[in-house]
C-alpha cells in the first residue's frame, strides 16, 4: 500500500473509531450530548456546492439541536473516493455522505433515470420534478432498498458542451469528438447526435482538448475551475442532464436516532437543500460571467434544436427503460 493510500485508511480508521465512540458514549437524546462528531465524508474539494451544501447540513444540524448533535465534514475524499464512501456508509462506518448520483448507478440502478437525457430544458423544471412528492419518495424507496435514506437532493445545474466548433443546429453535432465520462447511456447519447465520444480520464482533458478531442461536457462549475473554457471557443448550453448531488445517510444510523433527532435532521437537510440551490444558481451566473470575459461564447439552442435532440436521443430512452423500474421512468419523464 502506498504512503498515500495508508493515509487516507488512517484518517479512515481514525473518523470511524471517533464514529463508533460517539455512538458507545451517547446519542443526541442524551443530557450530554455527543462526545465526539458523527463523520460527513465527500469526494468533491472544498471550493464546490457539494462542500457548502454539506457544511450547511452540519450547521444547521448544530443549530437546530442547540448544539447537542455535531457533524464533522471531511472533504476532498479525506476518507475515500465516491466508491469507497458508498460502501462505508452502507456498512455504517460513516453515517452521511454527499456525492453526485453518478457513482451511484452501479449500487443502485434505478438512478439511472438521472441519465435520461434532455427531459428537462432548465434546472427549475428539474427541480420542481424531483421536489414533487410523489417521485421523491420513488427515488427515496430505491436508496432505502440500498441501505441508505435520503435527506436531500441539490444540484450544480445542467451539464453543458464546451466545443471549437460552433453548434446553432443538430447537424453541427456530427463528428465532434468529445469527452464523456465511462457511462454506456452517456456515451449513446452522444452517438445518437452523431458526435463521436471519447471516454477520456478527467485530468488528461485539459491538455486533450489542446490535441485529441474537440469538445467536453460538464457543469459550469467544473468547466470555469478547472480553466477548461480557456481551450474552447464556445460553450453550449445543452442542457442534455442534471448534475445532481444527493445527501445520504445509512439507513439503520437514521432509524435509530429519536424522532426528534429525526425530525431535526430532516429540517437541516431540508435548510441545506435550498441554500445550496441558491449558491449553485450564483455561482453558475458568476462562472457564465467570466466565461464570457474572456472571450469565450455561450449559445442557447433554440426549440427546435432541442427537440429534434430529443428525437435523436429515444434509443437511449428505450435503452434506460428497459433497465429501470418502469414506473420510476414514468415518473420522471411525464
Amino acid at each position: 500500500m502506498n504512503r498515500k493510500n495508508r493515509n487516507k485508511t488512517a484518517s479512515l480508521l481514525c473518523a470511524c473509531m471517533l464514529f463508533v465512540c460517539a455512538m458507545c458514549t451517547g446519542c443526541s437524546s442524551s443530557d450530554e450530548g455527543q462526545r465526539y462528531a458523527w463523520p460527513l465524508a465527500t469526494a468533491s474539494p472544498e471550493d464546490t456546492v457539494t462542500q457548502l451544501f454539506a457544511l450547511k447540513f452540519a450547521e444547521e444540524v448544530d443549530r437546530l439541536s442547540a448544539g447537542r448533535m455535531k457533524i464533522e465534514v471531511y472533504p476532498n475524499s479525506t476518507l475515500g473516493g465516491d466508491r469507497d464512501l458508498l460502501e462505508s456508509c452502507a456498512d455504517g462506518d460513516i453515517p452521511f455522505v454527499v456525492q453526485n448520483t453518478a457513482p451511484q448507478v452501479s449500487f443502485m440502478k434505478d438512478l439511472a433515470v438521472f441519465d435520461i437525457p434532455c427531459v428537462f430544458d432548465h434546472v427549475d423544471e428539474l427541480r420542481e420534478k424531483i421536489d414533487d412528492p410523489l417521485f421523491y419518495d420513488r427515488i427515496g424507496s430505491v436508496y432505502t432498498d440500498g441501505g441508505y435514506h435520503l435527506l436531500g437532493i441539490a444540484d450544480q445545474g445542467m451539464r453543458v458542451m464546451s466545443t471549437n466548433r460552433k453548434v446553432d443546429t443538430l447537424d453541427d453535432f456530427k463528428g465532434q469528438k468529445i469527452r464523456t465520462m465511462e457511462n454506456s447511456n452517456h456515451l449513446a447519447f452522444w452517438k445518437a447526435l452523431g458526435a463521436s465520444p471519447t471516454p477520456m480520464s478527467f485530468s488528461e482533458v485539459y491538455i486533450g482538448l489542446q490535441h485529441t478531442i474537440d469538445a467536453q461536457e460538464n457543469p459550469y462549475e467544473v468547466i470555469v475551475s478547472n480553466r477548461l473554457y480557456e481551450q474552447q471557443d464556445y460553450v453550449v448550453e445543452t442542457n442534455h442532464l442534471p448534475h445532481l448531488i444527493t445527501l445520504i445517510v445509512n439507513d439503520a444510523f437514521y432509524n435509530d436516532l429519536s424522532q426528534e433527532a429525526r425530525q431535526i435532521m430532516d429540517e437541516a437537510a431540508a435548510n441545506a437543500t435550498a441554500y445550496a440551490r441558491e449558491m449553485s444558481d450564483e455561482r453558475i451566473e458568476e462562472k457564465k460571467e467570466q466565461i464570457r470575459k474572456s472571450g469565450t461564447q455561450i449559445i442557447e439552442l433554440d426549440e427546435n434544436t432541442r427537440n429534434e435532440i430529443r428525437e435523436k436521443a429515444q434509443p437511449v430512452y428505450d435503452q434506460i427503460k428497459e433497465s429501470i423500474e418502469p414506473s420510476l421512468f414514468k415518473a420522471y419523464t411525464q
